[in-house]
Protein backbone atom coordinates (compact mmCIF):
# COMPACT_ATOMS: atom_id res chain seq x y z
CA UNK A 1 0.00 0.00 0.00
CA UNK A 2 3.20 2.34 0.40
CA UNK A 3 3.91 1.83 -2.89
CA UNK A 4 0.42 2.25 -4.91
CA UNK A 5 -0.55 5.36 -2.24
CA UNK A 6 1.91 7.80 -3.63
CA UNK A 7 1.63 6.69 -7.09
CA UNK A 8 -2.59 7.19 -6.66
CA UNK A 9 -1.70 10.28 -5.84
CA UNK A 10 0.57 11.62 -8.25
CA UNK A 11 -1.98 10.50 -10.96
CA UNK A 12 -4.77 12.47 -9.25
CA UNK A 13 -3.13 15.64 -8.74
CA UNK A 14 -2.04 15.26 -12.71
CA UNK A 15 -5.81 15.09 -13.90
CA UNK A 16 -6.65 17.71 -11.57
CA UNK A 17 -4.26 20.37 -12.90
CA UNK A 18 -3.95 19.65 -16.60
CA UNK A 19 -5.69 20.50 -19.89
CA UNK A 20 -7.33 17.58 -21.73
CA UNK A 21 -7.35 16.92 -25.32
CA UNK A 22 -9.28 14.52 -26.70
CA UNK A 23 -6.95 14.18 -29.82
CA UNK A 24 -3.03 14.01 -29.57
CA UNK A 25 -2.61 13.29 -33.25
CA UNK A 26 -4.38 15.07 -36.06
CA UNK A 27 -3.71 13.61 -39.76
CA UNK A 28 -5.00 15.85 -42.75
CA UNK A 29 -4.84 15.11 -46.61
CA UNK A 30 -3.60 18.11 -48.44
CA UNK A 31 -5.30 18.94 -52.10
CA UNK A 32 -2.31 18.99 -54.57
CA UNK A 33 -2.39 22.68 -55.24
CA UNK A 34 -2.56 23.92 -51.65
CA UNK A 35 -0.08 26.33 -50.14
CA UNK A 36 -1.30 26.02 -46.39
CA UNK A 37 -3.47 23.40 -44.19
CA UNK A 38 -4.85 24.10 -40.60
CA UNK A 39 -4.89 21.30 -38.31
CA UNK A 40 -7.60 22.23 -35.01
CA UNK A 41 -7.25 20.64 -31.58
CA UNK A 42 -10.00 21.36 -28.86
CA UNK A 43 -9.22 20.81 -25.18
CA UNK A 44 -10.69 21.83 -21.87
CA UNK A 45 -9.30 22.11 -18.58
CA UNK A 46 -11.47 19.24 -16.51
CA UNK A 47 -9.34 19.69 -13.35
CA UNK A 48 -10.49 21.74 -10.30
CA UNK A 49 -8.17 24.61 -10.76
CA UNK A 50 -7.18 27.12 -13.01
CA UNK A 51 -4.56 26.31 -15.78
CA UNK A 52 -2.88 28.88 -17.67
CA UNK A 53 -0.99 28.05 -21.34
CA UNK A 54 2.32 29.74 -20.37
CA UNK A 55 3.83 28.98 -24.04
CA UNK A 56 3.57 26.75 -27.57
CA UNK A 57 5.86 26.06 -30.19
CA UNK A 58 6.01 23.66 -32.96
CA UNK A 59 9.92 24.08 -33.42
CA UNK A 60 9.54 25.33 -36.99
CA UNK A 61 9.22 27.97 -38.92
CA UNK A 62 6.73 26.47 -41.24
CA UNK A 63 3.95 26.35 -38.56
CA UNK A 64 1.88 29.34 -37.42
CA UNK A 65 0.34 28.71 -34.03
CA UNK A 66 -2.84 30.48 -32.35
CA UNK A 67 -5.20 29.59 -29.39
CA UNK A 68 -8.66 31.27 -30.52
CA UNK A 69 -9.43 34.35 -28.96
CA UNK A 70 -6.11 35.05 -27.50
CA UNK A 71 -7.22 33.31 -24.27
CA UNK A 72 -4.65 31.12 -21.94
CA UNK A 73 -5.89 30.74 -18.69
CA UNK A 74 -9.00 28.34 -18.24
CA UNK A 75 -11.09 27.67 -15.30
CA UNK A 76 -12.36 24.22 -13.94
CA UNK A 77 -14.41 23.70 -17.15
CA UNK A 78 -13.62 25.76 -19.52
CA UNK A 79 -12.96 25.30 -23.14
CA UNK A 80 -10.73 26.64 -25.92
CA UNK A 81 -9.27 25.55 -29.03
CA UNK A 82 -5.53 25.90 -30.78
CA UNK A 83 -5.31 26.10 -34.57
CA UNK A 84 -1.75 25.31 -36.17
CA UNK A 85 -1.48 26.29 -39.66
CA UNK A 86 1.14 24.43 -41.66
CA UNK A 87 2.99 26.27 -44.75
CA UNK A 88 3.24 23.16 -47.14
CA UNK A 89 6.27 25.07 -48.80
CA UNK A 90 7.84 21.90 -51.32
CA UNK A 91 7.54 19.53 -48.46
CA UNK A 92 5.99 16.36 -50.18
CA UNK A 93 5.15 12.85 -48.65
CA UNK A 94 4.32 12.59 -44.80
CA UNK A 95 5.42 15.23 -42.79
CA UNK A 96 4.88 15.23 -39.09
CA UNK A 97 4.93 18.20 -37.22
CA UNK A 98 5.23 18.16 -32.70
CA UNK A 99 3.82 20.89 -30.73
CA UNK A 100 4.44 21.47 -27.33
CA UNK A 101 2.63 23.19 -24.73
CA UNK A 102 3.79 24.70 -21.28
CA UNK A 103 1.48 25.01 -18.85
CA UNK A 104 1.58 27.08 -15.30
CA UNK A 105 5.19 26.46 -14.09
CA UNK A 106 7.08 23.65 -16.71
CA UNK A 107 10.45 23.73 -16.36
CA UNK A 108 11.79 24.89 -19.93
CA UNK A 109 12.71 21.53 -21.13
CA UNK A 110 9.52 20.07 -20.03
CA UNK A 111 6.31 20.94 -21.70
CA UNK A 112 3.16 19.31 -20.11
CA UNK A 113 2.17 17.80 -23.33
CA UNK A 114 2.75 17.33 -27.08
CA UNK A 115 0.50 17.33 -29.85
CA UNK A 116 1.43 16.21 -33.60
CA UNK A 117 0.20 17.47 -37.02
CA UNK A 118 0.77 14.71 -39.31
CA UNK A 119 0.46 15.80 -42.94
CA UNK A 120 -0.06 13.64 -46.53
CA UNK A 121 1.19 15.59 -49.21
CA UNK A 122 0.64 14.23 -52.59
CA UNK A 123 3.51 13.15 -54.58
CA UNK A 124 2.68 13.87 -57.93
CA UNK A 125 6.63 13.79 -59.46
CA UNK A 126 8.97 10.80 -57.47
CA UNK A 127 12.62 11.02 -57.51
CA UNK A 128 14.32 8.01 -56.55
CA UNK A 129 17.19 9.00 -55.58
CA UNK A 130 17.04 12.76 -54.64
CA UNK A 131 20.94 12.88 -54.65
CA UNK A 132 24.02 10.99 -56.50
CA UNK A 133 26.91 10.89 -54.70
CA UNK A 134 30.65 9.64 -55.79
CA UNK A 135 33.36 8.82 -52.80
CA UNK A 136 36.42 11.01 -53.45
CA UNK A 137 38.73 8.93 -55.86
CA UNK A 138 36.74 6.44 -56.28
CA UNK A 139 34.54 5.08 -59.93
CA UNK A 140 33.13 8.33 -61.56
CA UNK A 141 30.56 5.58 -63.37
CA UNK A 142 27.82 7.25 -64.85
CA UNK A 143 24.73 7.31 -61.97
CA UNK A 144 21.12 7.40 -62.89
CA UNK A 145 18.02 9.68 -61.38
CA UNK A 146 14.77 7.86 -61.91
CA UNK A 147 11.93 9.80 -62.53
CA UNK A 148 8.25 8.48 -61.79
CA UNK A 149 4.84 10.60 -62.75
CA UNK A 150 2.35 9.60 -60.21
CA UNK A 151 -0.54 12.46 -61.81
CA UNK A 152 -3.30 10.74 -63.82
CA UNK A 153 -2.56 13.38 -66.74
CA UNK A 154 0.67 13.10 -68.84
CA UNK A 155 3.54 14.61 -67.60
CA UNK A 156 6.73 15.13 -69.38
CA UNK A 157 10.36 16.43 -68.58
CA UNK A 158 10.85 19.46 -70.81
CA UNK A 159 14.88 20.13 -69.90
CA UNK A 160 17.11 19.00 -67.61
CA UNK A 161 20.21 21.14 -66.37
CA UNK A 162 22.79 21.57 -64.01
CA UNK A 163 24.08 24.36 -61.79
CA UNK A 164 27.99 22.78 -62.56
CA UNK A 165 29.83 21.71 -65.50
CA UNK A 166 31.15 19.16 -63.24
CA UNK A 167 27.98 17.28 -63.65
CA UNK A 168 26.54 16.33 -66.96
CA UNK A 169 23.20 15.48 -67.05
CA UNK A 170 21.58 13.06 -69.89
CA UNK A 171 17.77 13.23 -70.32
CA UNK A 172 16.20 9.48 -71.43
CA UNK A 173 12.34 8.69 -71.55
CA UNK A 174 11.35 5.39 -70.81
CA UNK A 175 7.66 5.92 -71.10
CA UNK A 176 6.68 9.52 -72.59
CA UNK A 177 4.52 11.37 -69.66
CA UNK A 178 5.08 8.86 -67.41
CA UNK A 179 8.73 7.54 -66.38
CA UNK A 180 12.19 9.31 -67.25
CA UNK A 181 15.22 8.64 -66.23
CA UNK A 182 18.27 11.60 -65.86
CA UNK A 183 21.92 9.85 -66.25
CA UNK A 184 24.59 11.72 -64.61
CA UNK A 185 28.21 11.73 -64.86
CA UNK A 186 30.76 13.44 -63.36
CA UNK A 187 33.66 15.31 -65.06
CA UNK A 188 36.25 14.16 -62.41
CA UNK A 189 35.47 12.44 -58.57
CA UNK A 190 39.41 14.30 -58.00
CA UNK A 191 37.87 17.06 -56.05
CA UNK A 192 35.04 17.45 -53.69
CA UNK A 193 31.92 18.60 -56.01
CA UNK A 194 28.31 19.97 -55.72
CA UNK A 195 25.82 20.07 -58.58
CA UNK A 196 22.06 20.90 -58.34
CA UNK A 197 20.31 19.08 -61.33
CA UNK A 198 17.43 21.33 -62.52
CA UNK A 199 14.26 19.61 -63.59
CA UNK A 200 11.76 20.99 -65.25
CA UNK A 201 8.18 19.71 -66.01
CA UNK A 202 4.95 20.42 -68.16
CA UNK A 203 2.88 19.35 -64.70
CA UNK A 204 -0.43 21.15 -64.51
CA UNK A 205 0.43 21.74 -60.57
CA UNK A 206 2.84 25.27 -60.35
CA UNK A 207 4.14 23.32 -57.48
CA UNK A 208 5.47 20.60 -59.46
CA UNK A 209 6.98 22.12 -62.28
CA UNK A 210 10.10 22.95 -61.51
CA UNK A 211 12.24 20.19 -59.43
CA UNK A 212 15.50 19.49 -57.63
CA UNK A 213 18.38 16.50 -57.33
CA UNK A 214 21.90 16.92 -56.53
CA UNK A 215 25.00 15.47 -57.41
CA UNK A 216 28.49 15.37 -54.70
CA UNK A 217 31.60 14.41 -55.34
CA UNK A 218 32.50 13.66 -51.20
CA UNK A 219 34.84 12.32 -48.71
CA UNK A 220 33.91 7.94 -48.03
CA UNK A 221 32.13 7.86 -45.39
CA UNK A 222 33.98 5.55 -42.69
CA UNK A 223 31.86 2.14 -41.81
CA UNK A 224 34.18 2.25 -38.34
CA UNK A 225 31.34 1.50 -35.07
Amino acid sequence: MKTIFPFWLATVLALSAGLEFPERLKELHAPVDAAKVTAEFNFSNTGDKPVTIRKYDSGCSCMGLRVKDGKLRYAPGESGLLQADFELGNYTGTVDKVIAIWLDDDPASQPSLKLTVRVHIPVLIALDPKTLQWDLGGDAAPKTIRITMNDERPTHVTAVSSSSPAFQPELKTIEKGKVYEVVVTPASIDTPGLGILRIETDSASPKFRLQQAFAVVRKPVSTRP
